[in-house]
């Protein structure tokens, strides 16, 4: 079975559970403030093969730094890149159009295919924590990439960053918003109406130049 990633954002002021959808393919349960963690698992469990087909719809991506998609399934291909059994000139995993996996790697193809993606989103996400960091005029005590579950990324109470790993298979745009959601709680800590302001004063141009 496969396992499905999701968010689970509870409100006082909601009185039924929803999941939603987004175009990234994050998926979000809203839930009512004390709803347990069992409720929640069986209503994803029930909506599964909805979820399913609403995450793995092809859908255009732009300026998308590395090939997007699910960890592989099996040897032959990924939903979007063809994975070939191929010496390489570095004798580790490559990315030219489709994924490259050298012969001594076959049998544990799986688990190089997700380091490589680890070992890009540490050069890709991290990088780009400290560039807009610099930008929204805050400092982030430690940043890390991590293999969590429900989570696009995180904020501490002792200042430090963390992005799930899985997130570098998104576009651009969306590493960004993630990445500013977590600096904006370095300056304020809650979802107020102040956070949302400056999420939305950083991710404005981006969606400009998504429409354009």
């Amino acid at each position: 079975m496969i396992d499905l990633e999701y968010e689970i954002v509870r409100s006082p002021k909601r009185r039924k559970l929803t999941i939603t959808v987004e175009r990234d393919r994050t998926v979000t349960v809203h839930a009512p403030e004390g709803t347990p963690e069992e409720e929640v698992r069986r209503a994803v469990d029930a909506k599964r093969q909805w979820i399913l087909a609403k995450v793995t719809h092809a859908q255009k991506y732009q300026n998308r730094l590395h090939p997007p998609g699910k960890e592989v399934v099996n040897g032959e291909s990924a939903p979007y890149f063809r994975i070939e059994i191929s010496e390489t000139a570095s004798g580790e995993v490559e990315f030219a159009g489709r994924f490259l996996v050298p012969p001594t790697h076959q049998a544990r193809r799986r688990q190089v295919l997700r380091e490589w993606y680890v070992a890009r989103a540490k050069e890709t996400i991290l990088a780009r924590a400290q560039q807009l960091a610099r930008e929204l005029g805050v400092a982030f005590a430690g940043a890390r990439i991590l293999d969590t579950r429900f989570r696009w990324g995180s904020c501490t109470v002792r200042d430090n960053v963390s992005f799930n790993w899985r997130l570098i298979k998104a576009p651009m745009f969306v590493i960004d918003y993630v990445i500013v959601h977590e600096l904006a709680h370095l300056l304020e800590p809650n979802h107020t109406a102040r956070f949302w302001s400056i999420v939305r004063a950083k991710t404005r141009p981006w969606k400009r130049q998504r429409r354009g």
